[in-house]
């Protein structure tokens, strides 16, 4: 099994490079299922039901989150009735929607896909390590084929529980910070491991928004509108190969594919 995650969309760049960029992947590499993190999808600030269709309908199967979940008050309608939407794990008891997700398509699947966030440097929510704990083993009594998107800033928090989880996952991809790292790898157990899968939309920008709102932020601490940008939009991820018996990967790579320039706008 062929399985593509797509690091996270930022507004309509990266909505487009989605679009136009998924058909040729699933060609050239013969992918069985696409994980796309959507949390900035919407003008780069979280995520709509009408942003949410347009990416699946490119070809999308499972979208996942993090931090900036909230942004958009119509998130909920998504939490509610999307079962293809996944937010992070870890929240409180009693959060809309859902930290995990079975997916199963015609020959393809099961696949158990988390999300999870994590709380250093970020917002402070339930332990991810006492989550990603519970919830492993129970998909495990479902699927040996598990994918985790822990959207995350520290690289130590990511490494840490990608070792802990090692050979009881799949595929374990770090998301949040906007750079990829080069440290793509397959641990002793047979988990993929990514720190992070970088994101998808305009990076001639600062992490997707335009370059002189946010110099400007740092050098007189003044509020600025952070637009999103619209140059070299580049679509990046990584492709994991499990061995679908054992659940374990056999390959990881990550994507970087460039968008030919066009015309783009705000949003």
């Amino acid at each position: 099994m062929k399985v593509l995650f797509i690091a996270d969309i930022v507004g309509q760049p990266g909505r487009r490079a989605v679009k136009e960029l998924i058909p040729k992947l699933r060609q050239r590499h013969g992918l069985d299922l696409v994980v796309a993190n959507g949390e900035n999808a919407a003008g780069g600030s979280g995520i709509t039901p009408a942003t949410a269709q347009e990416i699946f309908s490119a070809g999308v199967d499972v979208m996942t989150s993090g931090d900036h979940l909230w942004d958009q008050k119509e998130v909920i309608e998504l939490l509610e009735k999307e079962k293809r939407f996944v937010r992070p794990l870890n929240y409180p008891p009693g959060t809309p929607g859902q930290g995990s997700t079975i997916y199963k398509h015609g020959t393809v699947g099961p696949v158990g896909i988390i999300n999870l966030q994590g709380r250093t440097f970020m917002p402070a929510l339930e332990n991810p390590f006492h989550a990603a704990t519970a919830e492993v083993e129970r998909l495990r009594r479902q699927t040996k084929i598990i994918f985790i998107d822990f959207h995350a800033e520290a690289t130590s928090e990511k490494i840490a529980l990608g070792r802990m989880l090692d050979g009881r996952v799949s595929a374990f991809i770090g998301t949040h910070t906007h750079v990829q790292t080069a440290d793509e790898q397959i641990f002793p157990g047979g988990t993929a491991f990514l720190c992070d899968a970088g994101f998808t939309g305009p990076h001639e920008s600062v992490i997707g928004r335009e370059i002189e709102p946010v110099v400007k932020r740092f050098l007189t601490y003044q509020p600025q509108k952070f637009e999103v940008a619209k140059g070299q939009v580049i679509l990046q991820g990584a492709i994991v190969e499990i061995d679908e018996p054992t659940g374990k990967a056999i390959s990881i790579q990550r994507v970087s594919e460039r968008l030919p320039e066009a015309p783009t706008q705000n949003g």
